[in-house]
């Protein structure tokens, strides 16, 4: 099936942060996913991202969810909850919950929803083994709660090939422009839909050492949850309203 009209909700990870753009934006996997619609479209598609960085899944299961209902789109994909499994207390059974509550909603106006899990950055980042318990747990309480008619459910925490670090942004908590390649084409295949275009492929990132590494992301961002401060705070959607997708080639 095709589907003439998109919105994506979500945080970084659907925002699209780590395929950065010459003019400073960021495309990232949802904008792939709509493009990959366009070109399987013999009419118009058109496709908005309400998604902001750092948001909690409350936020993007609220107000988020509401605006995207709002635009009567055919598909809508949700993803949340990564940020939340970093806090120091989070009861995983309440994500799955939220999450699969917003599902119903987005269900209940007709709309087919794609549930969308997170890549796993844990190999490379401070923390990650306990970080990476809670990601497992969060995929299995989700997975306990499908299938469900009118949902694809798109599992890239499983994804053992997005786990390598060739797929991870400088920061190594974002994926780079090959990572949300992939993980479009997760989404485009979970859909039944052709993958017109080759993956993108990331040149070797230059890294910085590690005591310049925790200097220049580490610290910022335990500065910030310290300080209860958002990356994405003041932020609006980089795209709240549905635009026709101009199909290009990668």
């Amino acid at each position: 099936m095709i589907y003439s009209s998109y919105v994506a909700i979500g945080d970084s990870f659907t925002e699209g942060v780590g395929d950065d753009l010459p003019d400073g934006s960021v495309r990232g996997w949802a904008d792939l996913v709509a493009q990959g619609l366009a070109l399987a479209s013999s009419g118009t598609v058109t496709y908005a991202n309400l998604a902001i960085r750092g948001r909690l899944l409350g936020p993007i299961a609220t107000g988020q969810l509401e605006a995207a209902i709002a635009l009567q789109p055919a598909l809508l994909s949700i993803n949340g909850g990564g940020n939340d499994i970093m806090r120091p207390r989070v009861s995983i059974d309440s994500i799955a919950d939220q999450l699969l509550e917003a599902v119903e909603t987005a269900r209940g106006a007709g709309i087919h929803v794609v549930l969308a899990s997170g890549a796993n950055p844990t190999r490379h980042i401070p923390l990650g083994p306990a970080i990476e318990k809670r990601g497992n747990q969060l995929a299995r309480a989700v997975g306990q709660r499908l299938p469900r008619e009118g949902v694809t459910w798109v599992d890239n925490w499983a994804d053992a090939e997005l786990a390598r670090l060739h797929y991870w942004s400088v920061d190594k908590l974002h994926l780079n422009a090959a990572g949300h390649a992939r993980v479009a084409g997760n989404v485009l295949a979970a859909l039944g839909i052709p993958i017109h275009s080759a993956a993108a492929v990331e040149n070797d990132i230059a890294r910085p050492r590690n005591s310049a590494y925790w200097r220049e992301y580490v610290l910022p961002w335990v500065g910030r949850r310290l300080t209860g401060r958002s990356s994405g705070d003041n932020r609006e959607p980089k795209s709240a309203t549905l635009q026709p997708v101009v199909p290009t080639s990668r």
